[in-house]
């Protein structure tokens, strides 16, 4: 068994009584166990309670998580939507439209240039 670094354990001497037993070291023996016993136990309920609150948290944390799976599911419709319109848009006999929207990001990171440098 490994033990604690912190932890000094001295055996008591042994002093036989009248009969030949050692009744005080017993005792002082039972009373160490005890003491030991009840810090064992007061260490397991922290880490339970400990326990308990990790596990509350990894529930929640599983939740935002599927929140932010289906948020993303449903980006991702919207985008490849967008895109097959933006294909059809192209694939058109209207060059023009394709120009309209060159022209139109040209002009949007113009503003936003603008507004950037002007901050």
């Amino acid at each position: 068994m490994r033990r604690s670094q912190g932890y000094a354990y001295q055996p008591l001497p042994q002093n036989p009584g009248p009969s030949g037993t050692s009744s005080h070291s017993h005792d002082a023996l039972e009373e160490e166990n005890e003491r030991m016993a009840d810090e064992l136990k007061s260490k397991i309920g922290a880490l339970k309670s400990l326990t308990i609150d990790i596990g509350n948290e990894v529930r929640y944390q599983d939740k935002l998580l599927r929140g932010i799976d289906d948020d993303m599911d449903r980006t991702g419709g919207f985008l490849s939507n967008t895109i097959t319109r933006v294909v059809r848009l192209g694939k058109g006999g209207h060059r023009n439209y394709m120009c309209y929207m060159f022209l139109f990001v040209m002009f949007v990171f113009f503003v936003l240039f603008l507004v950037l440098k002007l901050r």
